[in-house]
């Protein structure tokens, strides 16, 4: 097995995730310990009110690698990944969401491109969602790519590795879903480099799914044009 010479820091967005966080954090371990020297892994507990924050302090102590960093309240998952992005210390970053829908192994599959690519990231080769998400997610391809000009195959797929100096000295603004898009928006007014592959999906088997909902997709919504109106404001006074 290749061992790669870079520092990762890993990083799940967990909110009432304590069926799922045990054997996510494990896998990861067990998967990073040999292809990696220098690594960490973060456990965002964005409020949890299940037990996810005092297993997640468990598993700080248990293994050496982990940290679990908490919020005393729900921020939502972009101020989960903003956290997870600013508690990041290594020079590059990779996080997937806390549910367990994505097998960390498949981290393997973009190590070795980490050379050539400033951001390697994933797309659903069979998204295991109900149709509505599927639907939803159509439309806000479509929507985000007229709004900002940038096409990804599969935007909001939680699997990502990027470089975390492109984030220096960055303010992020979304505090929902929509920080994926501002993400890419970002990295893309810096040239990043972007590699795509292909990730498994997987049901979700514990925890309550709560993306789908019409309160927060319609959030999700208002929350684009917000940050559309933020970042073009910003791009017309050269910030």
């Amino acid at each position: 097995m290749a061992r790669y010479d870079l520092s990762l820091s890993v990083f799940f967005p967990s909110h009432n995730e304590v069926e799922n966080t045990q054997p996510l954090v494990e896998k990861t371990v067990a998967v990073l310990d040999p292809l990696l020297s220098d690594y960490e892994v973060i456990i965002v507990d964005d409020g949890s009110t299940d037990g996810t924050g005092a297993l997640a302090d468990r598993l700080a102590e248990q293994y050496p690698p982990v940290r679990a960093i908490h919020h005393d309240q729900n921020r939502g998952y972009g101020g989960a990944v903003k956290t997870g992005i600013a508690s990041s210390t290594k020079e590059w970053i990779f996080f997937t969401d806390g549910d367990g829908q994505f097998d960390t192994g498949e981290i393997e599959l973009f190590l070795p491109h980490a050379g050539e690519f400033d951001a390697i990231v994933g797309y659903r080769i069979d998204r295991r969602d109900p149709f509505h998400r599927k639907v939803f997610a159509f439309c806000w391809g479509v929507l985000v790519r007229c709004l900002f000009g940038f096409r990804v195959r599969d935007l909001d797929c939680a699997f990502k590795l990027f470089r975390r100096r492109f984030f220096d000295g960055v303010t992020l603004h979304a505090e929902g879903a929509v920080i994926t898009v501002e993400l890419f928006a970002t990295m893309a007014r810096q040239g990043v480099k972007i590699k795509q592959i292909g990730v498994h999906h997987y049901p979700r088997v514990a925890g309550t799914q709560s993306g789908g909902s019409p309160a927060v997709i319609l959030r999700a919504f208002k929350e684009l044009f917000k940050l559309y109106t933020v970042l073009k404001r910003g791009t017309s006074s050269g910030g």
